[in-house]
């Protein structure tokens, strides 16, 4: 048997519809935090990691795991971040591998303003659409498709 992604057309593959239900969802998550005078989407997801890191600092390529972000764009976001003072970097000097970001108290109140925006958002364009079985086994289904893209790297 072919599947979609030998025959190329996709019409047997969750894929499409994944990719197109991403998108959508968050271009209005995007659209609504823009609305409410709210920086963009991945200024929260680089907050929120600090924010759930020891001491509320992480190294920048412990930052680039923890978001869906390469290295590069991480690097000009934080830039971005440090000059709105919501994040700060600390070199290690004992350490020469580079420096640390920090999340400041003002990057912490600004994540905390745009979960009142994106939490609701999430359960309006997304978790309101599920009953518990099926979030569970959409996790469990995310979490397989995730630990065999993490195995196969880069």
């Amino acid at each position: 048997m072919v599947n979609a992604a030998q025959s190329g057309d996709g019409s047997s593959s969750a894929w499409p519809r994944f990719v197109t239900t991403y998108a959508l969802v968050i271009t209005r998550i995007e659209a609504r935090l823009k609305a409410a005078g709210l920086p963009e989407l991945a200024w929260y997801d680089v907050l929120w990691a600090l924010e759930r890191a020891p001491r509320s600092r992480l190294r920048m390529h412990q930052l680039a795991e923890n978001t869906v972000m390469s290295r590069s764009n991480l690097t000009r976001l934080v830039d971005r971040l440090e000059i709105n003072l919501l994040v700060a970097r600390d070199r290690d000097c004992s350490d020469r591998r580079g420096a640390f970001a920090v999340l400041t108290t003002t990057g912490r109140a600004v994540r905390r303003k745009m979960w009142t925006v994106y939490g609701p958002a999430i359960s309006e364009l997304f978790d309101g659409h599920l009953n518990a079985a099926e979030t569970l086994q959409m996790r469990s289904i995310l979490d397989r498709i995730l630990q065999a893209a993490r195995a196969h790297g880069p």
